[in-house]
C-alpha cells in the first residue's frame, strides 16, 4: 500500500495580521528611539522649554494673576501645564511624520511586506510613551516648585490618565498634519498654532475673567475640559463652574478625545494610503 505524505498544515492563528502589525509597530517604536538616542536635541529643547514655561509663569507672572475663589496660582497652573505639554507634542509628531515623508523613508516602508498599519502604531508607541516621559518629568517639576496634588491617590492617577488619554488623540492630530502637510514652513505653522490653542483655554487664566463671548469659546475648547477635570481631581483651586461644559468636565475629558481620536485615526489611515509624495 502506497502512501502519500502530506506537510502538516502550519496553525495560523486567527489574529497573526494583528500580532505582525503589533510587532512590526513595536520595530518602528524602537527606531524612533534610536533617532532621539542619537539626536536628543529636539526632545531634550522641549522639555527645557516646558519647564522654562512653568518658571516664567510662576515666578514671574504669577505675582499678578488671581486665581478664582482664592488659592494659589501654582496649584492652579500646573495642571494646565501638564495638559499644554500634551499639546505642544503636536509639533514634534508632525516634524517626525513630515520628514520621514520627505525623505522618502514612508514610501520605503510602504513598499516592504509590512503591515501598513505598524507604520502609523510605531509612529504613536513611541510619541506616547515618549509623552508618559515627558509628564513625569513636568510632575517632578512641579513638586520642585511646591505644586502638590490635594485629591485622593484614585483623583491623582485618573487626572494622569485623562492628560494621557488626550494626548493619544493629540497624537493622531500631528500625524495626519505630518502626513499632508509638505515643507518646514508647514511645520513652523502648526507649531506657532499651538500657542492661541493652547492661550485660549483655561490653561493659564481662568475662562471666567474672559469677555462673555471669548470665555465660551475657551470653554469649549478641548484642552479646557482636559484642564478643568484635571483641576477638581487634583483638588486644585480655580475650578470652573457655571455653565454644562465646565459642569462636566471630567465627561467632556473623555468625549473630546474620544471624538477627536476617531475622526483624526480614520483621516491618517486614509492620508497614509493615499500617500503621493
Amino acid at each position: 500500500m502506497t502512501t502519500t505524505a502530506t506537510a502538516p498544515a502550519m496553525a495560523v492563528p486567527p489574529n497573526s495580521s494583528a500580532r505582525w502589525a503589533l510587532l512590526d509597530g513595536w520595530t518602528l517604536t524602537l527606531r524612533s528611539f534610536a533617532h532621539w538616542r542619537r539626536n536628543p536635541g529636539p526632545v531634550i529643547f522641549s522639555l527645557a522649554f516646558n519647564i522654562l514655561l512653568v518658571l516664567m509663569f510662576v515666578y514671574l507672572l504669577g505675582g499678578s494673576m488671581q486665581v478664582p475663589g482664592g488659592g494659589s496660582y501654582r496649584d492652579f497652573l500646573m495642571p494646565g501645564m501638564f495638559t499644554m505639554t500634551m499639546l505642544f507634542g503636536i509639533g514634534l509628531t508632525t516634524m517626525a511624520v513630515t520628514t520621514d515623508v520627505d525623505r522618502g523613508v514612508t514610501d520605503r516602508f510602504r513598499s516592504m511586506p509590512t503591515s501598513a498599519s505598524a507604520v502609523l502604531i510605531g509612529r504613536a508607541t513611541a510619541d506616547m510613551l515618549l509623552s508618559i516621559a515627558t509628564l513625569a518629568v513636568m510632575l517632578l517639576a512641579g513638586l520642585a516648585i511646591g505644586w502638590r496634588s490635594h485629591g485622593s491617590v484614585g483623583g491623582f492617577f485618573s487626572a494622569i490618565g485623562l492628560i494621557l488619554l488626550l494626548r493619544f488623540a493629540l497624537i493622531w492630530v500631528g500625524i495626519y498634519l505630518g502626513l499632508t502637510l509638505e515643507g518646514g514652513e508647514a511645520v513652523a505653522g502648526v507649531q506657532t498654532a499651538e500657542f492661541p490653542v493652547g492661550f485660549l483655554s483655561g490653561v493659564f487664566v481662568a475662562t471666567s475673567t474672559m469677555p462673555g463671548w471669548l470665555g465660551t469659546i475657551a470653554d469649549w475648547n478641548p484642552l479646557s475640559s482636559t484642564v478643568d477635570a484635571a483641576r477638581e481631581l487634583f483638588g486644585s483651586p480655580g475650578i470652573a463652574s457655571g455653565s454644562w461644559i465646565t459642569d462636566h468636565a471630567i465627561l467632556m475629558a473623555v468625549i473630546w478625545p474620544l471624538v477627536l481620536l476617531v475622526v483624526f485615526f480614520s483621516l491618517s489611515v486614509n492620508a497614509f494610503r493615499n500617500l503621493s509624495r
